[in-house]
């Protein structure tokens, strides 16, 4: 059967990379990517003040599509537009609130925490993503070589300065300490891994500040990331990043969120904490560790199989 073909549409940021591709890939899409660029002063306005018109943005040269996938603010009103100026039946899905209206697009999946509903919205516990569980499985003993054979894993996933949270060397250095305290207390490993937000500076902290047996991974890998996933008994993730959480859940191993100070109200990331604490999925860093279980959360998958029925 021949794939049905999809472009994607995001302004270039890896967390929407992730989720756009992660469901052309659950959607079996035969894809292209394209990074939005809007034209001069339309930079500044908002969707819902801005024309559906070529004139807003870059030409993209991509044709014979019957599927667009669309992530962030600058996408929306080039999904809208070709859409609508396609030759076929297209069908367009928004990833996030395009905070225009919502019959602009066949379906928009957006987290509960944002509180959005509709006929065509699916709503999804967290942020969809790329990483499969396959994949994850597969890159297992990528680390072997790197760490001790006979002691359980503790990985600590550091993302990087946003505008919610005060992202200074002091606050991770609180963090650092903790999870230094309780990988030795618990006879553990310690596994640090950045993201490609994390500073120089915060990776080099690392370093010097962990037990020299835990390992730090100082350049992003991801094939080290998955593995890590694979390895781990124990997965902190910092609080800036619910893309990170939500693809630790895939594991459904037990997660901890490791508190920074804000710096801006974190209204919606709260109501995302709260949702995943509600369905046992994480725990506030503290002294102690403990284990416990829940289904894992694969919402891509789910997300992909409703909207393949319309496609079909």
């Amino acid at each position: 059967m021949t794939k049905l073909k999809g472009i994607l549409l995001t302004q270039g940021m890896h967390g929407m990379i992730s989720q756009v591709e992660g469901l052309a890939k659950a959607l079996e899409l035969d894809f292209t990517h394209h990074i939005v660029e809007l034209n001069n002063f339309w930079k500044l306005f908002p969707p819902k003040l801005t024309p559906i018109s070529q004139k807003v943005f870059e030409k993209i040269n991509a044709s014979n599509f019957d599927v667009i996938i669309s992530c962030g603010r600058k996408s929306v009103i080039p999904s809208i537009y070709l859409k609508k100026n396609s030759d076929r039946k297209v069908i367009n899905i928004h990833i996030q609130d395009p905070k225009v209206s919502l019959h602009n697009f066949n379906f928009v999946v957006a987290p509960e925490h944002d509180g959005l509903s509709g006929d065509n919205v699916l709503q999804t516990k967290g942020a969809i993503h790329y990483l499969t569980k396959k994949e994850i499985t597969s890159h297992t003993n990528y680390l072997k070589s790197r760490l001790e054979s006979n002691k359980d894993y503790f990985l600590l996933i550091l993302g990087g300065p946003t505008k919610h949270y005060d992202y200074t060397e002091m606050n991770i250095l609180n963090i650092l300490n903790l999870f230094n305290n309780l990988v030795i207390k618990n006879n553990l490993q310690g596994i640090v891994i950045p993201s490609m937000r994390t500073p120089k500076n915060i990776i080099e902290l690392s370093k010097n500040i962990l037990d020299k047996n835990n390992l730090v991974v100082d350049v992003i890998d991801k094939k080290a990331y998955l593995s890590a996933l694979s390895l781990a008994k124990y997965i902190c993730v910092t609080c800036d990043s619910t893309s990170m959480i939500s693809e630790a859940a895939l594991t459904g191993k037990p997660i901890y969120v490791a508190d920074i100070p804000t710096k801006k109200n974190d209204k919606r990331i709260k109501k995302f904490r709260e949702l995943f604490s509600k369905i046992n999925i994480i725990k506030n860093l503290n002294n102690n560790l403990e284990s416990w279980h829940y289904e894992s959360l694969d919402e891509t998958s789910r997300v992909a199989k409703l909207i393949k029925k319309q496609l079909s």
